[in-house]
């Protein structure tokens, strides 16, 4: 079985005075503290998410 791309995803943005949708989109990413890095499967449902809420989140190399 092929290994899966992996990407690391920091939380650079805080979400105080966001709306709702933001808040859930962060923690269907597993962060929701500052600075918190996490690692995911490199999906497209993934990258979705990141795109929506690149103001709150980097990916780290």
């Amino acid at each position: 079985m092929a290994k899966k791309e992996t990407i690391k995803i920091k939380q650079t943005g805080s979400p105080i005075r966001r709306p709702e949708a933001q808040k859930k989109i962060l923690i269907g990413l597993g962060l929701g503290k500052m600075h918190k890095v996490v690692e995911r499967e490199a999906t497209p449902e993934v990258l979705g998410a990141i795109a929506k809420i690149p103001h709150l989140v980097t990916v780290v190399d």
